[in-house]
């Protein structure tokens, strides 16, 4: 295993410093840690330090990347897409997330970079291994193919742009690079849960079949396992051969009824004005940990408890308040797609649709209608999830989804 390196490491983003340091040479990037995690499962600061030190261990820094072989992912790429911005005398181009993606997702792939407030949705956090758009199974992870598509063709209706300039080099290099940062972020969640575990006095072992083979090597053969995972639109799942306005039909009735219950969210209208006050995932963590804090901040305030423990609950209290205030964004409902506006962020193509129909969207409210496994049974047949996509498609065309062609602020008879 790498040597662990020794030194300080920063935990939370501290932008405020840039304006004080003067025209100095900055320090390099740092990998922070997810402290509004840290703070409700009560990880002590020694146990932090130790929880970095192990993660540079097993995946270096954002200069210098490090992998362990049991990952499977390609060093090169991943030297090629990490470090700072600069290009050396043949022009081969390195430090490519760091110029493309991190002013969105962050340093850490944590979704909190400089510009992640000001859009919406947020960008996508990394490091729970969660990803929306996709042709595999709900919990599975991307293929390398599916990240690099939402690369090149960019998710539409959000701030998510299309990358297909870049030479295919490049683009595989961040292909990994992401699959690196979520890798990076789940071992996190599994080093920081398995020291939650630990009785008082008891330590991790940092030993090969503790950080590896239990912590490490679940995650990476989840993104290896991913090609087998996806979800075949031929065969038994092929499109029927049905006359398309009788498609169309089948799916406006099933779309408004209770088995599909698609207007529950979407709305009667489809217009998306349904259910608007859920959460996808990443939000509703932060959600509950604000809850939690109110319900400790209460608890602090009227019940009664020794002074021993007035004073841990009130430290657990000031480190949540302190991490929600500086490595989280304030949570926002998860809006319902507007179907009749025709943007499909999964894309657009009649199998896209299918899949997020069939698999829902991971980490959204969007649920699963399809099997749950191959040769299990779904909510609805593959025909009925057919059905379904060509009514969608056909929303954004019907009279009542195309603005008025005569309608004018101003009449070219009044000038």
């Amino acid at each position: 295993m790498r040597t662990i390196l020794s030194g300080c490491v920063r935990f939370t983003p501290c932008l405020a410093l840039v304006l004080l340091v003067g025209c100095g040479q900055s320090d390099p990037p740092q990998f922070t840690l997810d402290m509004v995690a840290i703070a409700e499962k009560q990880i002590p600061a020694n146990q932090q330090q130790k929880v970095a030190n192990i993660l540079e261990a097993m995946f270096g820094t954002p200069d210098d990347p490090f992998v362990l072989p049991e990952t499977g992912l390609d060093l090169a790429k991943l030297q090629m897409a990490a470090g700072p911005v600069k290009s050396d005398q043949f022009g081969h181009e390195t430090g490519l997330y760091r110029r493309h993606c991190a002013h969105c997702h962050g340093t850490t792939g944590d979704g909190l970079g400089p510009t992640a407030m000001i859009l919406n949705p947020y960008p996508r956090d990394y490091r729970q291994g969660k990803f929306k758009f996709k042709s595999t199974e709900r919990p599975a992870k991307p293929t390398d193919y599916d990240l690099e598509t939402v690369l090149r063709q960019g998710v539409q209706g959000t701030a998510m742009p299309s990358f297909a300039l870049l030479p295919d080099a490049q683009i595989d290099a961040l292909v990994e690079y992401v699959k690196y940062l979520s890798m990076r972020g789940q071992t996190e969640i599994g080093l920081t849960d398995a020291m939650a575990d630990l009785s008082e006095g008891e330590e991790l072992p940092l030993t090969h079949d503790t950080l590896v083979a239990e912590i490490l090597a679940p995650v990476a053969e989840s993104w290896q396992e991913a090609p087998d995972k996806i979800i075949p639109t031929d065969g038994d799942n092929a499109k029927p051969d049905m006359p398309k306005a009788e498609s169309i039909a089948a799916g406006e009735k099933l779309f408004y009824s209770a088995k599909a219950n698609c207007a529950k969210c979407h709305g009667w209208s489809a217009l998306g004005d349904g259910q608007t006050n859920d959460y996808d995932d990443w939000s509703k963590a932060i959600h509950e940990a604000e809850e939690s804090l109110a319900s400790d901040v209460n608890t602090l305030n009227e019940a009664e408890m020794s002074a021993e423990e007035r004073e841990a609950l009130a430290r657990h209290v000031a480190l949540l308040s302190s991490a929600l205030a500086t490595d989280a964004l304030p949570p926002r409902h998860a809006i319902p797609r507007n179907l009749r506006q025709g943007v499909y962020r999964g894309g657009r193509a009649p199998y896209d649709i299918y899949r997020r129909i069939y698999a829902g969207i991971n980490g959204a409210p969007m649920p699963a209608v399809g099997p749950p496994f191959p040769g299990a049974p779904g909510t609805l047949t593959s025909d009925e999830i057919w059905n379904l996509v060509d009514y969608v498609l056909s929303l954004p065309y019907e009279p009542i989804s195309q603005p008025p062609r005569d309608q004018r602020a101003v009449s070219r008879a009044q000038l």
